[in-house]
């Protein structure tokens, strides 16, 4: 039976010169296919007579005969809800196919499992989300026998390619990066990985495809969270990953099939609702963002904003290339360190201090404790998370309510 191949056949490998087929709907603009791709109410009618893009909750598929089982057969390979999120977005990011996790860290944990074994490597940077950081600095080295190599100098090319060698199964890269910001040049990176016949990876979460298509720069594959900005609203828990079909379906047969931490169809409809409006909520989060970051900048109680938009932003050029809009992800540091961080925390009155982003209310966080505490402080100093630090996860409320929450909250200090 065809669906067992999967089972048969060796591993994934990555070919540089292999060319991705080309999407059928990559003519139709982002927002249309926010709304349509996958399912459309005229075209599906004889399968499903609905307006939206129905729930199947059933978590196993009955079949007639003996030797004719159905794909799919059972749910931790695949619902027809969650194929439907996965096909729009792979349509959404530019890729082949795609293939949705319980969490964007276990997405990653699926990819990095499937593809890499004891004696092989990862390159990236410390410029990553903090339980990315963790698998990557104890869970596969110690337990898999899988080194992390960290580029020194993300900004340079060359430092890239100095951690490549013969065993390098993957780079990864994350841009904007959380909770600082740095943006790194996608298309030079792409090009030193596959000099090398090794692919990228691009963590596309702060910036999701409404403002950034990694895809079109040289990345391979993308990494998301969907928790994050592509929900919206603190309401669901999910990631993904977007590539090629045969890799896609390598990590589906051969990892997710067996850990079986998949995304829930209830979950999968809601993300699919909430798809409908990315394009619009990701240009509001950036307008507040931007007036934000512009008020910040000059204030007497802030050292350092991290923002794309802002000029002073070291990547600020690169960002305006490679970006849409600079989207709702920011951080600000205060003098005085944790005690001042948690003292203009504690006394926000609209903006609540919760451990996530990407919602639509504001929320603000700190990195070194909470995120990153897993850290050393000499990585932490490398990778600008300062004790001062304070990450703003922007949302659609009014910019100028926010800007007065912020200033009655410095001035405690």
């Amino acid at each position: 039976m065809e669906e067992n191949l999967f089972f048969m056949r060796d591993l994934w490998v990555y070919d540089p010169h292999a060319e991705q087929t080309g999407r059928s709907d990559e003519k139709l603009g982002f927002d249309t296919r926010a709304l349509h791709a996958g399912f459309h109410p005229l075209m599906d009618m004889e399968q499903f007579r609905a307006f939206v893009p129905p729930i199947v909750p059933s978590m196993t598929y009955p079949y007639k005969q003996f030797d004719e089982i159905p794909y799919p057969v059972y749910g931790r390979t695949k619902t027809p809800t969650a194929a439907l999120l996965e096909e729009r977005l792979a349509s959404l990011e530019g890729g082949e196919a795609c293939l949705t996790a319980a969490s964007g860290s276990q997405a990653l944990f699926n990819l990095i499992f499937n593809i890499a074994r004891p004696g092989d490597n990862i390159v990236s940077t410390l410029n990553t989300f903090g339980e990315g950081y963790k698998q990557a600095a104890t869970i596969f080295p110690e337990r898999c026998g899988v080194d992390f190599r960290f580029v020194e100098n993300p900004a340079d090319p060359k430092s890239w390619d100095e951690q490549i060698d013969s065993k390098t199964k993957l780079v990864w890269v994350e841009t904007p990066s959380n909770p600082t910001l740095f943006v790194t040049n996608i298309a030079a990176v792409a090009d030193v990985a596959h000099a090398r016949g090794v692919p990228l990876m691009v963590d596309n979460t702060t910036a999701t495809a409404a403002l950034q298509k990694p895809v079109d720069f040289g990345a391979d594959i993308i990494l998301l969270s969907i928790t994050k900005f592509l929900a919206g609203n603190a309401t669901v828990l999910g990631g993904a990953i977007v590539g090629p079909e045969a890799l896609i379906e390598d990590v589906r047969w051969n990892t997710t099939e067996f850990i079986g931490a998949i995304m829930s169809p209830f979950d999968s409809w809601l993300t699919l609702q909430y798809l409908e409006t990315l394009s619009m909520r990701m240009e509001r989060h950036s307008l507040n963002s931007q007036k934000i970051a512009e008020f910040l900048v000059d204030h007497p109680q802030v050292q350092h904003v991290n923002h794309t938009g802002l000029s002073s932003h070291p990547q600020h050029e690169l960002a305006q290339q490679q970006m849409q809009d600079p989207g709702g992800l920011m951080s600000f540091v205060v003098s005085g360190g944790i005690s001042s961080a948690a003292k203009v925390m504690d006394s926000f009155e609209l903006i609540c201090h919760a451990v996530t982003f990407g919602t639509s209310r504001s929320i603000c966080m700190h990195p070194a404790t909470i995120t990153h505490e897993h850290m050393t402080p000499q990585e932490r100093a490398a990778a600008g998370i300062d004790d001062g630090l304070i990450r703003l996860s922007v949302g659609l409320e009014n910019a100028d309510d926010l800007i007065e929450d912020l200033n009655q909250a410095l001035k405690q200090m």
